[in-house]
């Protein structure tokens, strides 16, 4: 029997067979489409989202030559902040998915820090007032799609991340449920609770009835409705956000371990145990997972918002390479930057900063500046806002972070690896599978049904294909960082009226 390990992601769906080895025996992949109507605004189709999703199994399944019967588990997980509104009785959204990377609601972020909640959603939910999350999200849509916020108030409608809505259509609309990772990422979670908060519901105008069941992310929760999954009845056996997915493939079950996923951006992780950290300033308090029948597992986490987004527009936007792979060689093929430094604040700039006003900027340019410089310019910066995140995590939370387990796409990427390992000063730990976000959802759904007997045993799965190791010296690191540092600066605050 198989399990169907589905990573339900921004740019598109990955599904990742699994057998009772935790080997991946199929894989399937749908391309989703992504709109941006305004400057600052990223628009999905939550029927897009929802038919790759049934698509990447079905084709994950003619490659590993097996039939739908043969599946014996569904494990979801879900680009975690994207936000849903649809109605209870039809399915049909009230509007497009609000893309996680949407700025459209910074104002509203910024004046509800200016009248002095800042520190209450920090202190309840272990988040910043920002954007990037799905309670701001949510009540754009009741403002603006007319009739939108009466039938929330009657009962008429239902709100969720991806996860809510991908079980809610493929249960036939029977279940609605989120998973305590995504609960955790919606600005409306008490995160010492776990549970929804009234005060955070009054404080950004939300009412309770839209708000799905929350559950821990491992345990069989419904079955699949035929009509909407390949004629089956499978098990829905777990629902987790995509970092925290990663988290959990990458045996990060230890505090102090830490993972860092690099996607369309890039999520530092680091576990710190059964107790909710302390409140941070600019570092995410999250929860890790929670497995059922067990306290939740929490984590520190820091979001940045730009960084496969980047490569993407060096390809679709410059033209600068025609491949993501080409970066490498482009890269390599020069001794130094030579002064050129690109921020990659195309959503704004996420942790430690979290400034939404923040821009995109190349720096440094000359009449010798060539596409070699661009490409590394944008390597670089992954490799810089990683160390941002990793600095804050040392002097915020004294979390000294000695390895980095590196997953996602440009894990792929050795230069990108080895500059990571440089201008961190610590070794980074590569799997031989990186797709750990569709992994940790099928580890989950996994232990949900007893294929795998528990941590111990997908610890001892987790290999090492490379490990890299730091190279430059410290002095030429810190010069690197400074620069870098000055770049930053001059993109804050940028897109102000």
């Amino acid at each position: 029997m198989l399990v169907a390990a589905v990573d339900q992601g921004t740019s598109g769906t990955t599904v990742c067979l699994l057998d009772a080895e935790a080997t991946v025996v199929g894989r399937g992949y749908r391309a989703v489409g992504t709109s941006f109507p305004r400057p600052g605004w990223v628009e999905q189709d939550p029927e897009d989202l929802l038919t790759s999703v049934v698509g990447a199994v079905a084709d994950a399944l003619a490659d590993a030559g097996r039939r739908p019967a043969d599946l014996a588990a569904l494990g979801i997980t879900n680009q975690r902040e994207t936000t849903v509104l649809w109605e209870r009785r039809t399915g049909r959204p009230l509007y497009p998915a609000i893309v996680w990377q949407d700025r459209r609601t910074a104002a509203v972020c910024e004046r509800l820090a200016a009248a002095g909640h800042a520190a209450l959603v920090q202190e309840r939910t272990g988040l910043v007032l920002d954007p990037y999350f799905a309670g701001t999200k949510a009540a754009w849509v009741l403002e603006h799609v007319p009739g939108a916020r009466q039938a929330a108030e009657a009962g008429r409608v239902a709100f969720g991340t991806v996860d809510s809505w991908l079980v809610w259509r493929l249960t036939g609309g029977r279940v609605h449920l989120t998973d305590v990772t995504n609960a955790s990422r919606t600005m409306l979670f008490d995160l010492a609770g776990g549970t929804w908060s009234e005060e955070m519901l009054e404080l950004l105008g939300l009412p309770a009835e839209p708000l799905p069941e929350i559950v821990p992310s491992s345990r069989v929760y419904a079955h699949t409705d035929p009509e909407a999954f390949l004629g089956v009845e499978v098990p829905i056996a777990a629902v987790v956000g995509d970092q925290q997915a990663a988290l959990f493939a990458q045996a990060c079950f230890a505090p102090g371990q830490a993972k860092n996923t690099y996607g369309t951006g890039s999520f530092v992780l680091v576990n710190t145990g059964t107790a909710p950290p302390a409140p941070q300033t600019s570092l995410l308090r999250t929860v890790a997972f929670g497995l059922d029948g067990e306290p939740l597992t929490y984590a520190l986490e820091g979001a940045i918002l730009s960084t496969g987004s980047a490569v993407q527009w060096l390809r679709d936007g410059l033209g600068v390479i025609s491949d993501s792979a080409q970066t490498a060689e482009l890269a390599g093929s020069l001794a130094s930057n030579d002064g050129v430094y690109f921020v990659p604040a195309l959503a704004g700039l996420g942790a430690p900063h979290w400034d939404p006003r923040a821009r995109g900027m190349i720096i440094g340019l000359t009449r010798a500046t060539s596409p070699a410089h661009l490409a590394r310019a944008v390597l670089e910066a992954i490799a810089y806002r990683t160390r941002d995140v990793v600095e804050e995590m040392a002097a915020g939370a004294g979390v000294t972070v000695t390895e980095l387990r590196a997953d996602g796409g440009a894990a792929r990427n050795p230069w990108l690896m080895q500059f990571q390992a440089d201008i961190l000063g610590v070794e980074v730990d590569v799997p031989e599978n990186t797709e750990t976000t569709a992994l940790g959802s099928g580890y989950l759904a996994g232990l949900a049904t007893g294929l795998y007997s528990g941590r111990a045993e997908l610890d001892a799965l987790r290999r090492t294909a490379r490990r890299y190791r730091p190279s430059l010296g410290a002095d030429q690191r810190e010069d690197l960082y400074g620069r870098w540092l000055r770049a930053v600066e001059r993109s804050r605050d940028w897109d102000r009226d």
